[in-house]
């Protein structure tokens, strides 16, 4: 900054000049001097003040907002932050091929105690023992006198017991929210569910996480945001479900049967609509695994997949079906069903003497083991073995279950000519009636390989098996049993039905068989002239005792339990059925 003299020269001498006092330009420049500065002065202060003006303005705007918007909003209590990852608690939807909910989420509330902060634990212990009779009251109260910080009470709560917590009055006593996974429907459909239980937890969220069927299986799925919600939908049909599980619950009690399964598929993409496994078990309060005992006594085993079972009969099906399709026989063949027959010192019998011959479509409608076995010996071990696994019973169901890869097919260690000969009449291999299913889904079909799914909208066709002839042969003859064979009781007035009885006995745990104790199985296809599904129906250790005697073959057990099944389902379907036309009015003139 440029200061001004206070005395200038030139001024000077000019005053001097005129006889002028110079002192008085020094004051008058110093006047002017102080003026200027006062003035700066004033408006650096101006400008100060109006900055500092503006400041508390804004200030106080951005409170008056911040006011109006806590005043505005829901009041909520504070929640303190907790690093790490979040919980993701939202989970969809799980419903059948129409829509129908199997499986929801539902808002509740979780129950935590802090007992420091408890004023009377005695009082609360045993008012919250009142509540959940489950709880006992000496446990809680050394919990709350102890020296825990903070322990969980209960994980879920109804409104009723919610509010009467809220109700004891106590600080110490908290809830924190939670998203429970509901089952509506209770047991309907519970193995193909499979449960969900709690996975990390936190005070203010939890995560939800499938514990068995398509809910771990799928677990991934459900609980990916990228989702955007939408909901699971399975190739179940409800209605269809609920009527085969009243229908197959009442024919195990009628039975006098310890378990049952049934599978409804179609036979064309595989689309399981119907599966169920007795007894059962509600998932919303799904049972713990067993830790002794037989696994397969527990309600959490899915006798669908995971029963592996030597299916008896039913597999003479198949070993008709590939020689048929090899050209080694013909429908009308006939074939030495004299017997026993002897193979080594093993001797193969029938249930009853079917007499020196049978054609190989009476061979499968009479269930011969003799006549089987021949067809057996003309195929041969390697390409029976072949056709089995191009069948899919060499290896686990591809079935979307978690249960699933653990019914793994029990072969034989050799595949001799024996093993050979008894495979083909169903003894000497075990697999699960999923596998049985899809085989005669196939057959049925046109001969084209199915690959169970319980997704909606099915999968591709596989690999042809037979072809379409030696299909419509084999469907021909399973008409024949339902219609004169061991399996009338199976049939259904209105609907053609085909199928094949199958009764095992049952292994003991020490070797060898019961003789009082079978798996008797029924595997239909319905209609037979053009099928559209397939039935399977398994009863562990069935016994009709409405006659004379006990009676435990497959024709007397599963085959009317699987007829009136699809008496229920068929038109649940949309099956309507087929009306015998009249050969004439039967109407007689009188004159009066």
């Amino acid at each position: 900054m440029i200061r001004t003299p206070l005395r200038p020269l030139a001024r000077i001498l000019e005053a001097r000049a005129r006889g002028e006092n110079p002192a008085a330009i020094e004051r008058e420049n110093l006047r002017l001097r102080h003026e200027r500065m006062r003035d700066t002065a004033r408006s650096r202060a101006e400008g100060r003040l109006l900055m500092l003006g503006v400041m508390f303005c804004a200030a106080f705007l951005v409170v008056g907002v911040r006011m109006g918007t806590l005043a505005a909003a829901v009041p909520s209590e504070p929640r303190a932050a907790a690093s790490g990852a979040a919980i993701v608690a939202q989970r969809a939807d799980i419903v059948d091929r129409n829509g129908n909910i199997l499986a929801t989420n539902l808002a509740t509330h979780a129950l935590y105690a802090q007992p420091p902060h408890m004023i009377e634990p005695a009082r609360v212990a045993r008012e919250l023992a009142q509540i959940f009779p489950d709880l006992d009251e000496q446990r809680l109260l050394a919990d709350f006198t102890g020296e825990r910080k903070f322990l969980w009470i209960k994980r879920r709560l109804s409104p009723e017991q919610m509010q009467k917590v809220h109700d004891i009055g106590d600080p110490g006593l908290l809830f924190g929210p939670r998203e429970m996974r509901l089952y509506p429907n209770g047991r309907l459909a519970a193995h193909v569910l499979g449960g969900s239980g709690f996975g990390r937890e936190g005070v203010s969220s939890a995560e939800v996480v499938g514990r068995a069927g398509v809910e771990q299986a799928f677990d991934g799925w459900l609980r990916d945001p990228a989702n955007g919600g939408a909901p699971l939908r399975l190739s179940l049909d409800l209605t269809v479900q609920a009527a085969v599980e009243r229908v197959l619950a009442g024919g195990m009690r009628l039975m006098n049967a310890k378990g049952a399964t049934a599978i409804l598929m179609d036979v064309n993409t595989g689309e399981v609509i119907s599966m169920v496994s007795l007894p059962d078990f509600d998932p919303n309060e799904r049972p713990r695994l067993p830790t002794q005992g037989d696994p397969s006594d527990s309600p959490l085993f899915n006798r669908a997949v995971q029963g592996v079972y030597e299916l008896g009969s039913t597999f003479k099906t198949f070993t008709i079906a590939q020689a048929l399709e090899e050209g080694i026989v013909s429908p009308k063949t006939v074939i030495d069903t004299k017997g026993p027959m002897v193979w080594g010192r093993y001797r193969i019998r029938d249930f009853r003497n079917y007499g020196p011959e049978l054609s190989v479509t009476d061979v499968l409608v009479k269930s011969s083991n003799i006549g089987t076995a021949r067809l057996a010996q003309r195929i041969g071990a390697e390409r029976q073995r072949a056709f089995l696994d191009r069948l899919g019973f060499l290896e686990t169901v591809p079935l979307e279950l978690v249960e699933a890869p653990t019914g793994k097919p029990l072969l034989p260690p050799r595949w001799t000519d024996i093993s050979m000969l008894t495979i083909s009449y169903g003894h000497g291999l075990s697999a699960s009636p999923m596998h049985l299913a899809a085989g005669y889904a196939t057959l049925a079909n046109g001969g084209f390989r199915v690959t169970p799914t319980l997704l909606a909208g099915g999968g591709k066709p596989g690999e042809r098996v037979v072809s379409a002839e030696t299909s419509a042969a084999i469907r021909s003859m399973l008409r024949e049993v339902v219609s004169h064979g061991t399996a009338t009781l199976a049939d259904v007035e209105g609907y053609s039905v085909g199928g094949k009885t199958g009764t095992a006995d049952k292994p003991k745990r020490t070797g060898g068989y019961h003789k009082d104790k079978v798996l008797a199985t029924f595997a239909a296809i319905f209609p037979s002239d053009a099928p559209r599904y397939v039935l399977v129906v398994t009863l562990d250790e069935p016994e009709d005792t409405s006659g004379s005697e006990p009676r435990r073959t497959a024709g007397w057990t599963a085959a009317p339990v699987a007829g009136e099944i699809i008496r229920r389902a068929a038109p649940l379907l949309g099956l309507r059925p087929e009306i015998e036309t009249a050969q004439g009015f039967g109407v007689t003139l009188a004159a009066n």
